[in-house]
């Protein structure tokens, strides 16, 4: 069309009349309506400058020509539809006409200006359009329609969707436009629920954070508590907010400016007050009942409470920095907080077996009792329970009924660990406490490292290391603990580290000494690994554990523990005190050795004798005890073991290897009466093994159990050769009480 306009154009101002009707003829064109149409152009022109319309002076572009053709084509406009026509207004449908350009090309969007029907209903003459330039011409004729109104934080404001049709046709689908002028009572409703009463607002308001914190103190009173109905639901909040807020305002811009003007006239506006958040009093949550510390020692730990059935921090957590997993009292933390203890205590006697637990009905009433006459926190929590049930029923509870009534508790009625590394950075919670000091071993190791420095990152040398402290005190995730520096063992060399516990720090330093008195001792040293009595000997007879040169330096580090260090009231902390007693005791070490070798190949020959014993056919009835004896011979001597077992039991090995050997002689003739005591044996081992197990979990050092790992030693002795004789006296009995130390 417009370029037929500058085509007549063209030719009206070259040609004369006649020529230019002839040009109108051979193109098909009426000229006298050409002419018609130059007419009303001008006329337009002339009423344009006459109202002082600026005229645009450059060529009109695609988009500025087509939005002045659809203004008055609004009614003629269509949007793609999915089976290939077109969707008109009032819900018409029509197809592009075969013999346009934009036949095969089919834009979303298109206007027409005219629609044939003849087979279908075809749109002649289409152009494509932007479905953005329909609601700026269209403006009296299009409707508007708003949906899910909503508060967002970040604009402030209550949004909602907004659509636009036009005769039927969706122009904008889903647009989001401040709601708060179109409905302003929705706005302020939302505006109130979701900003103020959910805190889901950016707001410098001073009430709001007063607000916060004393929700939040309130919401801890529940979850101490563990009840819903202490604080008020939130249309009660909702209704503090709406009766002192203009109904004006719903949105955070008009609330901050109103509430800053406002509160330098009342500076206790907005700021609820207890009696206004309260549902009813909670007078039973007291800070002596639900502490929000626990005291261990000089240290304070941190408890926060949470109240949410089935969530990993249901109840009462305590947070822990990983070194002190060490030394946490397993038995403290069974008591959680007075608060709660009624609570446990009734549930563990529930859990107890039915044939127990008849003699403490009603529950609750003898938990009440016996609570008045237990102290809080002093002891295991089972125990101290049982003897009062005991007192006042004369029924006892085994250890094992209380356990297993113990691992039936709820979630919220065991303490719930928080883990942090030495900056407090959360590492991992859990209720298991050996689980937690095993899995965060090297954590807790890395928390208490000694503080980086040329000096500390040196190998500690026998004659010059400086003296170390007994015990310092440490920041660690901002408590100030502490700590036991000791000198440390690592791949041959000697370092300073630090412990959570003076009993892994006196084990570790011990070791480091040794490996110091190595050093310091070389020349001799030099000597023993040439000339040790029975090299080739050991070798053979050490094959199956390792190398004969690993054996040689476990014998010359365990010979100058029990030569050097045995015996000493204080070890040595400096190098000048390790070199005084290292010139002491030197002329004392090479004969020390020499023994302990011929000990130890003493103790290898026996070994040896027994292993073979085992070669060949076994008789299926003497099983059970040639199981519990190869067993007790790999507990015995194994890789390290002349280093690892303490010199005054190694001592003892040929008794107990020879206690073996006749134990193997009598077998035949008492296989039964072997079961019975291999069964027992068996069954003492793995009370041993369990809290063997726990403590190595937990990186703690018992010498009781240790002692009990050795009478069981000697108990062997005592059943399978007692013509041998034992060190001490020992029976099941002594056994008994000696776990009984061991239990603390």
């Amino acid at each position: 069309m417009v370029n037929l306009w500058r085509g007549f154009e063209e030719q009206r101002q070259t040609l004369t009349a006649s020529p230019l009707r002839n040009w109108c003829r051979r193109n098909f064109l009426n000229y006298l309506r050409l002419r018609e149409w130059r007419d009303s152009h001008r006329q337009l022109s002339l009423i344009c400058r006459d109202l002082q319309l600026t005229v645009n002076k450059e060529p009109a572009d695609y988009p500025k020509f087509h939005k002045a053709i659809l203004s008055g084509l609004l009614s003629q406009i269509g949007q793609k539809a999915d089976e290939g026509d077109y969707l008109g207004a009032r819900q018409r449908r029509f197809w592009i006409h075969p013999s346009s350009g934009l036949g095969k090309k089919r834009p979303q969007w298109l206007m027409t200006a005219e629609l044939v029907e003849t087979t279908k209903l075809y749109a002649r003459m289409v152009a494509k359009i932007d479905s953005d330039w329909i609601e700026p011409l269209a403006g009296h004729l299009i409707k508007k329609n708003h949906f899910e109104p909503h508060w967002e934080k970040k604009r402030g404001q209550v949004v909602a969707f907004e659509q636009i049709t036009l005769f039927g046709l969706i122009v904008v689908g889903r647009r989001p436009v401040h709601y708060g002028p179109i409905d302003p009572v929705i706005s302020r409703e939302l505006f109130i629920r979701e900003g103020l009463v959910r805190g889901d607002i950016l707001s410098r308001a001073k009430c709001l954070s007063a607000n916060t914190r004393l929700l939040e103190q309130l919401d801890e009173l529940e979850a101490k508590a563990r009840r819903r109905d202490i604080l008020a639901d939130e249309d009660t909040l909702y209704s503090f907010y709406e009766a002192r807020i203009p109904a004006e305002i719903h949105q955070t811009a008009t609330f901050d400016s109103w509430y800053k003007t406002e509160s330098q006239k009342n500076p206790q506006l907005l700021i609820m007050r207890e009696e206004d958040v309260l549902a009813r009093e909670a007078s039973e949550v007291t800070a002596a009942q639900y502490p929000d510390t626990l005291s261990l020692g000089d240290l304070s730990l941190s408890l926060s409470y949470h109240f949410e059935p089935n969530h990993p921090r249901d109840g009462v957590t305590l947070r822990v920095p990983a070194p002190l997993l060490l030394s946490l009292p397993a038995e403290r933390l069974e008591w959680l907080v007075p608060g709660l203890l009624e609570t446990k205590c009734i549930a563990l006697v529930r859990n107890l077996p039915k044939a127990v637990r008849k003699n403490f009905v009603p529950v609750p009433d003898f938990i009440k009792a016996a609570l008045q006459r237990i102290t809080f926190a002093e002891g295991s929590l089972p125990q101290a329970l049982g003897r009062e049930l005991l007192r006042m029923t004369g029924a006892r509870v085994s250890d094992e009924a209380w356990a297993e009534a113990a691992q039936q508790l709820e979630g919220h009625l065991k303490m719930n660990l928080e883990i942090v590394d030495g900056h407090g950075k959360f590492l991992g919670e859990g209720r298991d406490l050996a689980e937690l000091t095993a899995r965060f071993a090297q954590a807790s190791q890395a928390a208490l490292a000694v503080p980086h420095s040329a000096k500390h990152q040196q190998p500690v040398e026998a004659k010059v290391f400086a003296p170390v402290a007994q015990k310092t005190q440490q920041n660690i995730a901002g408590l100030s603990m502490t700590v036991y520096p000791a000198l440390v063992e690592e791949g041959g060399t000697v370092k300073e580290g630090r412990f959570s516990t003076q009993a892994e720090a006196e084990y570790q330093h011990r070791r480091a000494l040794q490996r110091l008195l190595l050093q310091q001792l070389a020349e001799p040293a030099k000597f023993l690994r040439n000339k040790l009595p029975g090299q080739t000997e050991l070798a053979l007879l050490y094959r199956e554990l390792g190398r004969i040169d690993a054996l040689i330096e476990d014998i010359l580090l365990a010979s100058l523990d029990s030569c050097v260090l045995e015996g000493e009231a204080e070890l040595p902390r400096d190098g000048a005190g390790l070199l005084s007693l290292a010139e002491r005791k030197r002329a004392d070490w090479t004969e020390h050795a020499e023994r302990l070798a011929k000990l130890t190949l003493e103790i290898l020959t026996l070994w040896h004798g027994l292993q073979k014993r085992f070669k060949g056919k076994i008789d299926l009835a003497q099983a059970v005890a040639l199981n519990d004896i190869k067993a007790q011979l790999g507990k015995l001597v194994y890789p390290g073991f002349v280093r690892e077992t303490p010199a005054v039991w190694l001592k003892e090995l040929p008794r107990y290897l020879r206690a073996i050997e006749m134990r193997l002689e009598k077998l035949p003739g008492q296989v039964q009466k072997d079961r019975v005591w291999s069964i027992e044996l068996a069954g003492l081992w793995a009370q041993y093994q369990a809290r063997a197990d726990k403590h190595a979990q937990e990186g703690k050092r018992d010498p009781e159990l240790a002692l009990y790992r050795w009478w069981m030693e000697e108990y062997r002795v005592s059943l399978f050769a007692q013509q041998l004789g034992t060190r001490m006296p020992v029976s099941d009995k002594r056994l008994s009480k000696q776990w009984s130390q061991v239990e603390g």
